[in-house]
């Protein structure tokens, strides 16, 4: 039986106006580990495919080599084998030639491990593509792969001989809030939406983690079977993320390190002296993929004087493994069943709940019902030197002169404002008013689990953000 399509309705979408154009395709799909790039593709293109191939990881190109003929003589039985890959592709092409397909779909998944030292690869596979494919009307062809520093390098920004070849390039994304949503309704985990959210804090919207929770356990259980347990098939999934995603990955993971330790964020002058790491274009380009990964993202400080770009941790899974799991120090099997109700749970759901709003402007402005209108985003801080100092995490400057100031409150219930956050909570608009100087009309927005009980002190907020809406 198939297994259903959650989420990718806009890919799917796409794929099939790819496979239905009147001229050849080279569609590049790459995202982060888990994320489904494999799924999608072969759900999309199962009942249209001509020939389908997979890498193999670490092993040497004499091995990729005969993969690639074993593979080929499934679908053709005439092929023989292949010296180096000018001989395999030239295989490949004689066997196309010969399907009778009216559109000649190719699918080559984890495309990066044929790259392997002194292969060769890559000249054939341009040649396979030039010489040949793009200067027919029938050839789809589909590569993905996981390693995104090499995506990015070869294939999409190729500057030899596929540069500009790429017809179409497909950046698959974790899922959001909502389509997690319908992803374990849909299987009846029957989780409540504080639980759903608590799935996203720690996992994102990863569709591969959510395949390895079981509905009999709750989400916190299910996190100290997966990760904590000493046979937890998440338990090394920090360091294996990063492997499979870039080359050389010890710099990244030093970058992130780095940013995750400031909740605001890092500009780049201080990621460098924090790092160590040499100021040059490989230091911009490794900020660069790890925002094309989702890792982090960069914005600019709403202040007109400063005007800083910080980079930002938005990922879940990497905050939870800083957070959280590094600091399990006693091994314990049932450590986040153990921390539901401790100071740490409360420390890391504080950031993570606002990383999950980050990852949800769009459903923060359909609840407010400007979708339509056109807003920058920024966060907020008072200047250096000036006391008391102040801090707005999410600030959405809007064109029709009015300006969200958004504080985000992860509760078990109504988040009840108290006459001393209530104070806070004018400061931190006092001071932005002060120092940012909007000349615009203020809107306090309140993104909260179950909304902001209503008290003395609930006057102040104008809009109210729920779960709810973050899930639509």
């Amino acid at each position: 039986m198939t297994e259903p399509m959650f989420g990718r309705d806009e890919e799917c979408r796409l794929i099939e106006k790819y496979l239905s154009s009147n001229h050849s395709e080279f569609v590049a799909v790459y995202g982060r580990r888990r994320v489904g790039k494999t799924f999608l593709l072969r759900q999309a293109l199962n009942d249209s495919l001509c020939f389908s191939f997979t890498g193999m990881a670490n092993v040497k190109n004499s091995e990729q080599l005969l993969n690639f003929n074993i593979t080929l003589r499934r679908y053709y039985l005439e092929a023989k084998a292949s010296a180096n890959w000018l001989e395999a592709f030239d295989q490949l092409q004689d066997y196309v030639e010969s399907c009778t397909q009216e559109q000649k779909v190719i699918f080559i998944d984890e495309l990066p491990w044929l790259d392997t030292p002194k292969s060769n690869f890559m000249p054939a596979f341009e040649h396979f593509w030039n010489g040949w494919a793009s200067g027919r009307s029938d050839i789809k062809l589909f590569v993905c792969g996981s390693a995104t520093s090499w995506m990015l390098d070869n294939i999409i920004n190729n500057h030899g001989g596929l540069h500009n070849r790429v017809t179409h390039e497909m950046y698959l994304e974790p899922f959001s809030l909502g389509q997690c949503k319908q992803y374990f309704e849909a299987y009846h985990f029957g989780y409540s939406d504080r639980e759903l959210a608590e799935f996203y804090m720690i996992f994102g919207g990863v569709p591969y983690y959510m395949s390895l929770m079981e509905k009999t356990l709750s989400v916190s259980q299910n996190v100290d079977r997966l990760i904590f347990s000493p046979k937890g098939e998440l338990r090394n999934e920090k360091e294996n993320l990063f492997r499979s995603l870039f080359r050389h990955s010890d710099d990244y993971v030093t970058i992130l390190d780095a940013i995750s330790e400031k909740r605001k964020g890092l500009t780049r002058a201080e990621i460098l002296e924090v790092t160590k790491l040499d100021n040059n274009a490989l230091f911009t380009k490794r900020l660069e993929e790890l925002e094309k990964c989702s890792f982090i993202r960069h914005y600019e400080d709403y202040s007109k004087r400063q005007r800083n770009t910080l980079y930002q941790l938005v990922d879940p899974l990497t905050h939870f493994w800083s957070n959280v799991v590094e600091q399990n120090k006693h091994r314990d099997e049932q450590f986040w069943s153990h921390s539901q109700n401790s100071p740490l749970f409360n420390n890391w759901a504080g950031l993570a709940f606002e990383m999950l709003c980050l990852n949800h402007v769009p459903q923060i402005k359909q609840a407010l019902g400007i979708s339509g209108i056109q807003t920058d985003i920024y966060s907020w801080r008072t200047p250096l030197g000036v006391m008391p100092g102040a801090q707005i995490d999410l600030v959405i400057d809007r064109a029709d002169r009015c300006v969200n100031i958004c504080e985000m409150k992860f509760s078990r219930a109504e988040y009840e404002i108290d006459n001393a956050e209530r104070e806070k909570i004018e400061n931190r608009i006092l001071q932005f008013q002060n120092h940012a100087e909007p000349r615009k009309s203020i809107r306090l927005t309140m993104v909260t689990s179950y909304g902001v009980k209503r008290n003395t002190h609930s006057s102040i907020v104008q809009n109210e953000i729920t779960l709810v809406d973050l899930m639509r």
